[in-house]
């Protein structure tokens, strides 16, 4: 069996640090979306999907595509998101099988009030202080790292 092939030091500390990174971010995306929407990350990734499409309506699978979640993460999501009157439910008239997630008006009023407050927590914690340099790297490395992954399940 050959050797492993470890992480230089370099290569060592830059992964942990996109580790904690990404970990951070997330926690305090979530947190203030939480603090002045009521949305939580995963609300607001929903209700971006189907705010960005025409009609905003999507079949429950390309929303579960989009998102990188597994379809009974997605279900249940979609559930407790209906109950707070957010998005609902419509059956696939062409395939009885299928469903569309369908953004309701206060689903749309829920992601135009919190846009503005996320938007500004994302430039706060990520871009405020880079570069145009270093925001043009960290295009080009997500980008690189994104086309050597499994494309979307």
């Amino acid at each position: 069996m050959p050797e492993p092939e470890w992480l230089t030091d370099d290569e060592q500390r830059a992964w942990r640090g996109l580790l904690q990174m990404t970990a951070r971010l997330g926690n305090r995306l979530n947190r203030d979306l939480q603090q002045t929407s009521s949305l939580s990350m995963a609300d607001y990734d929903v209700l971006v999907q189907l705010s960005e499409t025409p009609g905003g309506r999507l079949r429950v699978f390309e929303v579960a595509e989009h998102l990188q979640w597994e379809q009974s993460r997605l279900s249940h999501h979609l559930a407790r998101m209906q109950r707070r009157g957010l998005v609902v439910r419509e059956e696939c008239t062409t395939d009885r099988r299928g469903a569309y997630a369908v953004l309701t008006d206060a689903g749309r009023e829920a992601i135009e009030k919190a846009a503005p407050a996320h938007a500004a927590t994302v430039r706060r914690t990520v871009f405020a202080g880079l570069s145009p340099d270093q925001v043009a790297a960290l295009e080009a490395i997500t980008t690189e790292v994104l086309s050597r992954l499994d494309p979307p399940f």
